[in-house]
């Protein structure tokens, strides 16, 4: 591939995989390079209008900043429904021989990348639905524990307070 260089890449649009979904949703499409403040001024500036459903979609590097926004944008708003869909998305790449007179052929490489797709929503979605997720209190998931609270620690210190070696001898 040192005698190639990439001409050209082409997405095909993918098929977005919620049938029921009204034309004017919003969807927010991440890319890689996309920046999570800008996405999520945009996706809470639009939740925050008339719309009650809002789509986060994305292919390849994209996809784990797409599941960050969902779940900061669930944070903020509490008692969003969501479903995620897991697709792949097909991407073509033209690559051109660096010199023509070589006598190289171009070359055409088809790659599926995995998409993601994941629905928002403030109204109630079908629970039986793949992916379905169940809007949740996540309170509990950061609460300190009672152990720690108390001292009663894998050494009995104090959260938070060095450990007095010379208290053992």
């Amino acid at each position: 591939m040192e005698n190639y260089g990439k001409a050209r890449t082409v997405e095909r649009p993918s098929v977005c995989p919620f049938t029921d979904l009204c034309p004017d949703t919003p969807e927010v499409r991440v890319k890689d390079g996309s920046k999570i403040r800008n996405l999520l001024r945009f996706a809470l500036s639009r939740l925050e209008a008339s719309p009650s459903r809002i789509v986060f979609t994305a292919v390849g590097k994209g996809v784990s900043k797409a599941i960050t926004c969902a779940e900061i944008v669930k944070r903020r708003l509490k008692g969003l429904h969501q479903v995620t869909k897991l697709t792949y998305s097909s991407v073509v790449e033209v690559w051109e021989p660096l010199e023509p007179a070589a006598g190289l052929d171009s070359l055409t490489v088809n790659r599926n990348l995995p998409a993601i797709w994941i629905l928002l929503s403030r109204e109630p979605l079908d629970s039986n639905q793949p992916g379905y997720q169940a809007p949740g209190r996540y309170d509990a998931l950061w609460a300190p524990t009672a152990s720690k609270e108390e001292g009663g620690g894998p050494t009995g210190q104090r959260a938070g307070h060095r450990l007095n070696w010379f208290s053992w001898f």
